[in-house]
């Protein structure tokens, strides 16, 4: 028997997420190359929250043309830091590069998520929290970044606010679960209106 819902995604933070909220799911993972559908839309000068709701698009429709039946939850987030995209640090010095340039300065992250059902898209939802930085100093992030480098290489913007990066910043505007990946509770009332889940 097929779960209400797949994850079209391997992210082990969304998981986390949805089943502390309990809701039942199973996870596919989506094989789609998000870098070539990034590049194709930067150069049609799409904006980020776009390029986000693309991506998140892109997993739930690959997934759930070859499943019909379940609702499909694809997921993406990205940072837009004044106007330009940030992607996951390929390097320590690449992360070090980009928490230098937005210290003292805010950047917004969008967190976008799309169902579909039967190969259609039936809903879709982007967050947006900004955040600013402390000025931190460069000792401090050169540790950082060396303490953190294994777990915040998987993180757009190289932090994770669930972790020691929360140390980063001095103000947060918006939803803890945008911050994590998720529009955990649009996404939860969506499903309460369906029936999915009980409300």
């Amino acid at each position: 028997m097929s779960a209400h819902i797949l994850l079209a995604s391997g992210s082990e933070i969304r998981a986390q997420l949805l089943r502390q909220a309990g809701v039942p799911f199973e996870v596919q993972v989506a094989r789609v190359d998000e870098e070539a559908i990034k590049a194709a839309l930067l150069a049609e000068a799409a904006d980020p929250r776009d390029i986000a709701d693309a991506l998140a698009e892109a997993k739930a429709r690959k997934v759930s043309m070859k499943t019909p039946g379940p609702l499909v939850l694809g997921c993406d987030q990205v940072l837009d830091f004044e106007g330009r995209l940030l992607s996951k640090p390929k390097s320590e010095e690449e992360a070090l590069a980009q928490l230098s340039a937005m210290r003292g300065k805010r950047h917004m992250l969008l967190s976008a998520a799309v169902i579909y059902r039967d190969g259609e898209p039936i809903w879709r939802h982007v967050g947006q929290v900004r955040l600013r930085m402390h000025n931190c100093s460069d000792s401090y992030l050169s540790s950082y970044v060396a303490r953190n480098w294994q777990s915040i290489q998987h993180a757009v913007g190289a932090y994770k606010l669930e972790e020691e990066g929360v140390r980063l910043f001095s103000n947060i505007e918006g939803s803890y679960f945008n911050v994590l990946g998720l529009p955990l509770v649009e996404l939860l009332n969506y499903l309460g209106l369906q029936g999915v889940i009980e409300q």
